[in-house]
């Protein structure tokens, strides 16, 4: 599917949420739209495997039968459904009932079937509690089936959602349905719903282009960065996922078999399940990925909260954006936490810093971290300064790397990007001043594929290069007193152009010269009509 295909798709999808969301918040329809998807892509590849399945006795329908081809068998082989189902969860990892299929509830929609409702609410709790191997317990939690905002009362819901399925299940009948092309409208969705919401969209998406950069930085390999990338991430962990287009992105980097396993936590439960979702639509299967619901700043996750060091989890590649300058509650105990105590506590006003050490205190040795923070964290006093100071002292600060302005949905504020090592070869800090480098947009300025390719390879190979990339000596950071502001070390001041007086003096001669001539050539023809002659 040509990328042209893949951006039609998204507008058709995007027109249709436009169009029927009605007096329906953008954020609420999101969650329908989104989940109708996935059920289409589930299903779809479901469907898939099980034609493989059963080779020649997948059903073949006649052109007017709109039953779909497992409901068909189903029917005809009640005796074998059980066996079937069990190599179906061996092969695909999950099972669909043929009631609860795509192509069952579309037809459902399109036929105004007055049980759609009863029928895709038993199908979600379906998928939920018993599709997968592991339970996907309030997948769809945040899809309430009942709410006042699809309709009043039973017969108006069903009625709404009959329309929003018929129309989905139209748009995408134009269009190639594979894994990959509905993974793509499904981002370019989360990326359009983003847009719509403002402020409320740095909660759960990282732009493409900015996760370009972090997968591209921790793919590579860690120590030598130069040597190229990775052949395998036993593990990846982004600790404030969103709806984990980061994480997929380190994965599409890697390939499909590049990575061992993918680790996330989203504490706002919308963005949880959409992670979730989002990872099965990319194809990741339930056993390759974790994604946890909790609050990564008191660290409720069992798995983290592991205190004998040789089962404590640790991760190859950590990657984060996490919200900026978060205002969060340090308390006495967490003072005593594992991950704060050689450190101190961020400062109430912003937990930049309480992300960033947590990340850090589960990296391995050998791994790297890129963490997307306010440019406050490179030069702010107080508790900051002391973090900051402990973490370049024991030379854990790899690169800084600043971003242009205006690259997010939810602010406009420049960001920088920092790269951290437990073990880091080079005695430097390498600073990378990307901020003016950037394709100007109505909206929101872009990253194209040459300044973040150029931002990769400056990092690959430590390259320097006059008021954009300089490898600068820990004895100067030390002077300046551990501040990592950008500007101190990378002057962005353009330098004044020489001016040549000879050649100014001599441009100003000829045009006196011309002058007198035009004056002379008007006033003859002044003279001629008898008119007085210009000084």
């Amino acid at each position: 599917m040509t990328e042209q295909d893949q951006k039609q798709l998204g507008n058709t999808l995007w027109g249709i949420a436009d169009q029927l969301r009605g007096a329906m918040n953008a954020d609420d329809f999101r969650d329908y739209m989104l989940s109708f998807l996935f059920l289409r892509y589930l299903s779809d590849n479901y469907e898939t495997a099980a034609r493989k399945e059963l080779g020649p006795d997948y059903p073949k329908l006649d052109a007017g039968d709109r039953r779909t081809p497992l409901a068909v068998w189903y029917a005809q082989n009640p005796d074998d459904t059980a066996e079937f189902e069990k190599q179906m969860r061996r092969k695909t990892h999950y099972v669909i009932q043929p009631a609860y299929l795509w192509g069952s509830i579309a037809e459902m929609a399109r036929t105004q079937d007055g049980e759609l409702l009863h029928t895709l609410q038993k199908g979600f709790d379906y998928i939920e509690n018993e599709s997968f191997a592991s339970t996907f317990g309030g997948l769809f939690s945040e899809i309430n089936l009942n709410s006042e905002k699809l309709g009043k009362g039973y017969e108006a819901r069903n009625a709404v959602l009959c329309t929003i399925i018929k129309a989905i299940a139209e748009g995408l009948a134009k269009f190639s349905t594979d894994r990959d092309t509905l993974g793509d409208a499904y981002e370019y969705l989360i990326g359009q719903f983003a847009a719509g919401s403002g402020k409320k969209a740095g909660e759960f998406y990282t732009p493409q282009q900015i996760s370009d950069i972090l997968s591209g930085i921790v793919t590579l390999d860690s120590q030598e960065p130069a040597t190229g990338k990775k052949k395998q991430l036993e593990s990846v962990f982004d600790f404030a996922c969103g709806s984990g287009s980061l994480l997929l992105n380190v994965r599409h980097r890697m390939g499909v078999h590049g990575i061992g396993k993918i680790f996330g936590q989203e504490k706002n439960i919308t963005t949880y399940n959409l992670a979730r979702m989002n990872m099965l639509l990319h194809g990741v299967k339930d056993s390759e990925f974790e994604i946890y619901h909790g609050d990564t700043l008191t660290n409720d996750w069992d798995m983290l909260r592991e205190t004998n060091p040789a089962r404590m989890p640790k991760f190859d590649a950590v990657v984060a954006n996490p919200p900026f300058s978060y205002r969060w509650e340090p308390t006495d105990a967490l003072g005593e936490d594992m991950r704060f105590k050689n450190y101190g506590m961020a400062p109430k006003s912003a937990a930049d810093f309480a992300f960033l050490l947590h990340g850090f205190h589960y990296l391995k040795p050998e791994g790297v971290m890129a963490i997307i923070l306010p440019h406050g964290v490179l030069f702010r006093g107080g508790a900051e300064e002391r973090i900051r100071t402990k973490l370049l002292k024991d030379g854990h600060v790899d690169t800084v790397i600043g971003l242009p302005a205006n690259l997010f949905f939810s602010t406009g504020i420049p960001v920088c990007i920092l790269v951290l090592k437990k073990c880091k070869k080079p005695d430097d800090v390498l600073f990378i001043n990307a901020a003016e480098h950037f394709e100007k947009g109505k909206r929101q300025n872009r990253l194209l594929p040459e300044h973040i390719d150029k931002i990769i390879d400056t990092y690959q190979f430590r390259r320097e290069e006059e008021r954009y990339a300089r490898r600068v000596p820990m004895e100067e950071i030390e002077v300046n007193v551990y501040n990592l502001n950008i500007s101190r070390y990378i002057s962005t001041a353009q330098a004044e152009e020489e001016i040549d007086l000879q050649a100014v003096n001599a441009e100003l001669a000829s045009l006196s010269q011309c002058i007198k001539a035009a004056r002379d050539k008007h006033n003859a023809f002044l003279k001629e009509l008898g008119l007085p002659a210009l000084p």
